[in-house]
């Protein structure tokens, strides 16, 4: 781990879906540099066992360590869901997952005590974020949805058309019929969907996106440690383990900029 506050800031995720606290950091970390791993040979990880997943993600670890990474974003719920515990142990370098500052976030959020969540299979199995919202307020009451289709989708560049949209109908109907007035985006590819999802809901629904408290969360923790870059100049730099070209084309219309070069490596 580097001490150094120009070092980097590593963040990583199953594929274009944590380009959304990417997003985010441009706007609250603007001096910072990052290093951003998306492991598009395996995506989607929603399918996948926790041993493949927690295989996944300790390699990545490692692979961001290599480049010198004074902190490490995990954006992405299904790999905080099963493996945050198991990094933090193994790893000297702080970690700031996606998962608790959605759900601390949500519970502010909430008037009803109600709240849904729709994140990947994998996400949803785990109870992981059931279990954080009710041990925090076990009066709330949380209704999980796997939406399997929407990572596929969002990894092709897809966020509207009529299939997507009767997918994302079917998956919030049970949330809706138990009048939850909060909704968590349990994975960092559905802000992108939130165009759609809100005109699906209406006004009834609050939608949490944790990728903005991540974020806000990671400054927090930087400024505690005396990290917080102080330099002017700062660069970005994109891996994949996939297709680095349509990685470029997708990345740069989510973030609304051009991603220049995506480099690609094997962690096999």
């Amino acid at each position: 781990m580097s001490n150094h506050q120009a070092a980097p800031i590593g963040v990583f995720d199953s594929g274009v879906g944590g380009l959304s606290v990417v997003r985010e950091m441009f706007l609250q970390l603007p001096r910072e540099s990052f290093v951003y791993f998306a492991d598009t040979a395996h995506v989607p990880y929603g399918g996948r066992s926790p041993e493949e997943i927690k295989g996944f993600s300790f390699g990545i670890t490692r692979f961001l360590l290599q480049q010198g990474c004074k902190m490490i974003i995990i954006a992405c719920n299904t790999t905080n869901s099963v493996a945050y515990q198991d990094l933090i142990e193994a790893f000297d370098i702080p970690f700031i997952g996606v998962i608790e500052p959605g759900v601390d976030k949500a519970l502010q959020t909430t008037k009803n005590g109600r709240v849904g969540l729709i994140a990947t299979e994998a996400t949803v199995n785990s109870g992981f974020y059931q279990q954080m919202l009710k041990s925090k307020n076990p009066a709330v009451k949380v209704m999980a949805k796997a939406c399997p289709l929407f990572v596929p989708c969002v990894e092709k560049g897809e966020t509207e058309g009529e299939a997507i949209r009767q997918a994302a109908k079917q998956y919030l109907a049970p949330i809706l019929a138990e009048d939850a007035d909060t909704l968590v985006l349990g994975c960092t590819h559905y802000p992108f969907l939130l165009p759609l999802l809100q005109r699906l809901t209406g006004r009834v629904v609050t939608f949490v996106d944790p990728a903005k408290e991540t974020v806000k969360r990671a400054r927090e923790r930087l400024e505690a440690d005396g990290l917080l870059n102080d330099s002017a100049q700062v660069q970005h730099r994109f891996f994949v383990s996939g297709d680095p070209v349509s990685f470029a084309r997708i990345g740069g219309l989510f973030l609304e900029r051009e991603i220049e070069q995506v480099e690609k490596i094997s962690l096999e």
